[in-house]
């Protein structure tokens, strides 16, 4: 039995196509990744003076998602910066901020054993442990 050689060049052009297109397929989806989306918690310092924490996206526009905040309370002397899940704001904010890159004035990734990291990764929502009263709904405090 004979094969047509013609049908066979066919075949393997088909084949290499296929084998292309899963390549850039894979190769695309770990640039989106590694580009696009960052697991790391960063801090982001914006010209208004606000200090914003939470992983940085790129696309479809740049911002955080996971956002926190540093508030400054000069009120309180003991514990004068406390930090709040954006979303638990009172008027009830998505869980991430678009941000003009033109308004950073620096950024910077926060280490895994940092304070806030940890605080972050022990309690997402920064409620306080049950039996104690929080400071303010959804606001943990830091120590310096």
């Amino acid at each position: 039995m004979r094969y047509n050689e013609p049908t066979m060049n066919k075949i393997n052009k088909v084949l290499l196509s296929v084998v292309i297109v899963l390549i850039l397929a894979i190769a695309g989806f770990i640039g989106w990744k590694w580009f696009f989306a960052s697991d790391s918690m960063s801090a982001v310092y914006l010209k208004t003076g606000d200090l914003y924490f939470g992983k940085i996206v790129r696309f479809p526009s740049y911002g955080l998602k996971e956002v926190y905040l540093l508030q400054v309370n000069q009120q309180n002397q003991e514990n004068p910066l406390s930090v709040q899940r954006f979303k638990n704001i009172f008027w009830g904010p998505e869980d991430f901020i678009k941000i003009n890159p033109d308004e950073i004035v620096w950024t910077s990734d926060l280490r895994d054993d940092s304070q806030l990291a940890q605080l972050i990764a022990a309690n997402p929502d920064l409620v306080a442990p049950q039996g104690q009263e929080p400071v303010t709904e959804g606001t943990s405090t830091v120590e310096q």
